[in-house]
């Protein structure tokens, strides 16, 4: 049994997670944070990589460290319900409620509007959209070698293209870097924590983390203590990669204020920047990768969903859900990225406590001899705070307030550390797994019965 990889190959493992990862919101977030950042953009971009590159790797660890096969194994630990629904919600969340319209809305804006403008209507991105799914659904029903050997080599030419637009802006920048919008200005950091969110590579990272597993074992390493060594060092160089190209595309879109001024969101900022320094030609090269970059991701993520969705309801068959998902992805497309990226905030401010209190229980589990009442206590706490912060977050979106929830926000505000920064859930979370993982240690390790369930 192999224990230990040579280099070459944990750099192939992280190389390969981090094209899992690298995906449409890291193209866009990075850029629109540098905009609205200004002269506070190290502060936010530290806090973005907390959240965007940090709960990513902890993801990716905490699977192989729990030695689950599958994310919806790992939730049961609370129930077996729960994992169905909590994996299920995931799934959807970064497949067709809004990660998957978001790849083709990315393409449409970074590959069409520097040719169409930025109002130019609903139509043209509609007869964009139309052929962009129509190929993902048909390469999905039809998967073949073509979709793996295209993504392996437009993600390296992407990585290629970011370094050259980043090197050009660190040796001419486009502009002096511009101060800080009001929500920057007195809390970057925290900001930077939240925008991080928007990536959804930490719940995607409970997905990606399987294949990364499969893929160890099938380089020879079986056991858990193997595969969570291996996870951390694949996972550190993912984590190195995502963090320069962060760090790159934020200052691109720091330094492209002055020239371009403020955008809504951070697609044309890559492509403006690519035109500035490279002309036509860098505007077109950028288009047709960018384009067929978040093709192969849709693909992906129709292809995962599709299997998911069929491993739960064998009676519906693959293609079936295929065809489902690929439709209701391009009706959600067509609201624009804009509406997309303002409307999948409720769903991930509710998520994400869930998400996270998930690795804090796996890591933690063998301490509290994994005792169903840790799991159940801690996840309720972050599902009441989840349901908070996402109706909040829900009503911020619809420009409304939800009435019943102004006692509790106010109350909580005034005596909870971090809700006002959007973590108050993360106090109480601790506070109850510290105190029911007492209470389990004290009673000890459960039968052998009980642990199989569990584990």
């Amino acid at each position: 049994m192999q224990e230990k990889m040579s280099f070459s190959n944990y750099i192939a493992v992280g190389a390969m997670l981090f094209a899992l990862f690298f995906g449409a919101g890291n193209l866009i977030f990075p850029a629109q944070l540098g905009q609205q950042a200004g002269d506070q953009l190290w502060p936010a971009v530290i806090g973005f990589l907390i959240t965007g590159v940090g709960l990513p790797f902890l993801g990716v660890v905490a699977i192989g460290y729990s030695g689950s096969n599958h994310l919806q194994e790992l939730a049961s630990r609370v129930h077996p319900l729960y994992g169905v629904l909590f994996t299920s919600l995931l799934y959807l969340t970064i497949g067709p409620f809004f990660g998957t319209p978001r790849t083709g809305t990315v393409a449409y804006e970074i590959g069409i509007t520097p040719f169409v403008g930025h109002d130019a209507g609903w139509l043209p991105l509609f007869l964009f959209t139309l052929p962009f799914f129509s190929l993902a659904l048909w390469l999905s029903l039809n998967p073949a070698k073509i979709v793996d050997r295209v993504g392996k080599i437009l993600a390296p030419g992407i990585v290629v293209i970011l370094i050259a637009l980043i090197s050009m802006t660190f040796y001419k920048p486009m502009g002096a870097i511009q101060p800080a919008v009001p929500a920057y200005a007195d809390h970057a950091f925290t900001k930077g924590i939240m925008e991080g969110y928007n990536t959804m590579d930490a719940i995607a990272a409970l997905v990606f983390a399987i294949i990364v597993i499969n893929a160890l074992k099938g380089l020879g390493v079986k056991s858990v203590k193997g595969i969570t060594n291996a996870t951390f060092v694949s996972g550190i160089i993912a984590s190195l990669f995502l963090t320069g190209l962060y760090f790159g595309s934020a200052y691109i879109g720091a330094t492209s204020v002055e020239p371009f001024g403020m955008f809504e969101t951070g697609g044309p900022v890559l492509s403006n920047a690519a035109t500035h320094y490279f002309g036509a030609f860098g505007t077109y090269l950028m288009s047709v990768v960018i384009i067929l970059a978040c093709l192969t991701t849709a693909i992906g993520l129709i292809s995962a969903n599709g299997e998911y969705f069929h491993s739960l309801f064998p009676k519906v068959s693959y293609k079936v859900f295929v065809w489902m998902i690929t439709v209701f992805t391009f009706i959600v497309a067509n609201f624009g990225l804009s509406n997309i990226i303002t409307f999948s905030i409720p769903m991930l401010m509710f998520l994400y406590p869930l998400a996270i209190s998930l690795l804090l229980l796996t890591f933690t589990s063998k301490l509290f001899h994994h005792a169903q009442m840790v799991y159940v206590a801690a996840t309720t706490m972050a599902l009441i705070f989840g349901i908070i912060d996402g109706l909040k977050a829900l009503g911020g979106s619809l420009g409304t307030e939800f009435g019943f929830l102004t006692p509790i926000d106010e109350f909580l505000m005034a005596n909870l550390p971090l809700y006002a920064d959007g973590l108050g859930w993360l106090l109480p979370v601790i506070v109850v797994l510290v105190v029911t993982g007492l209470f389990a240690r004290l009673a000890g390790p459960a039968s052998e019965e009980q642990l199989s369930h569990r584990q």
